[in-house]
């Protein structure tokens, strides 16, 4: 394997852990045909078949499991070398690996500008996707950091919250209940709702909340962004329950289209989490971002609706011994 690139092996990799061509090439910006290219010479290169298909699915083979554990072997070695680099030069330069949940891009976006105001020299990756991406990504260590509103109990992480999360009923200005107080659940329950896709957290805060009152959601749509949501609320089709934050900076509606409605029970009272494996030992410029979002609420301003300083966040601890910092 002594021709077999760097680059061959990261395909390889997304290629096994995903399960898919298509899923890899995306997460790694190529073309499928480009991504089964870089597979089939690299299984040239090993002299033995790295995948097999049955059906629609492919498994890898038993040299694909073996390749597999070396890849991860390697690029582990690899990012522990580059984490002490980055330590070694201080935060001058290096990078920051940064997994969010769609929401959260709209704050996300705004720390690591100041971030990297004080420290320019500073790559950052961020990777925006929904829930279940994100998780994917925490569980296989792809990045440094990971932001998201919950944590399911089986992830073996350190979680920590640093910021409210509000989830409220949005509706366009030109609603019947517009302007309307106190609302009983019950009738909120009869509008036709645009929710997020199966899997978001937002959906599933929104479907147990209803679920807790015996109410089952009437869905008109689903949509796969906050933005389409936002338009789709505008265009008359329905309400929906999204992130205070979601309308944040929010240059995709003009201003006073969008109205939360004043429904009881609401907001639901929910937090954004930082995350990592626990055991993972976070390089300078980690640990640097950590403390911008510790310090969330009073960088954000006027986004964050509460300051959670005061009061105690909730902290998990995985099962693997890392300590929140």
């Amino acid at each position: 394997m002594r021709h077999s690139t760097l680059r061959q092996l990261q395909v390889f990799e997304a290629v096994a852990r995903l399960k898919s061509f298509t899923r890899a090439s995306e997460e790694l910006f190529l073309t499928q045909p480009t991504a089964s290219m870089q597979v089939k010479k690299l299984a040239e290169d090993v002299g033995l078949p790295l995948f097999e298909q049955i059906g629609k699915k492919i498994y890898l083979t038993d040299a694909g499991h073996e390749l597999h554990r070396t890849c991860l072997a390697v690029f582990e070695h690899l990012d522990r070398f580059a984490m002490i680099a980055s330590d070694m030069k201080g935060l001058k330069a290096g990078k920051l690996r940064l997994a969010v949940v769609t929401t959260a891009k709209y704050f996300a976006s705004r720390l690591l500008g100041m971030f990297c105001q004080k420290y320019p020299g500073i790559e950052v990756a961020l990777k925006v996707t929904n829930h279940e991406r994100v998780l994917e990504r925490l569980m296989s260590n792809q990045d440094d950091l990971y932001v998201l509103g919950q944590l399911p109990d089986e992830v073996d992480a350190v979680a920590e919250a640093f910021l409210d999360n509000p989830l409220v009923v949005l509706a366009s200005a030109r609603h019947p209940l517009a302007h309307v107080r106190d609302i009983p659940i019950e009738r909120i329950g009869e509008e036709p709702f645009i929710l997020r896709e199966a899997g978001s957290g937002t959906r599933r805060a929104t479907e147990r909340f209803f679920s807790r009152h015996d109410l089952k959601l009437k869905v008109r749509m689903e949509l796969g962004s906050n933005e389409a949501i936002k338009q789709a609320i505008i265009g008359g089709l329905g309400i929906s329950v999204l992130s205070r934050h979601a309308l944040a900076l929010d240059t995709e509606a003009p201003r006073g289209q969008l109205i939360p409605l004043d429904v009881q029970g609401f907001p639901i009272e929910r937090l954004w989490y930082y995350a990592y494996p626990s055991g993972k030992q976070l390089s300078l410029i980690a640990q640097a971002f950590l403390e911008y979002l510790q310090q969330a609420p009073r960088y954000l301003g006027g986004l964050s609706r509460h300051s959670i300083a005061g009061r105690p966040r909730p902290s998990r601890q995985g099962a693997g011994g890392g300590k929140a910092p």
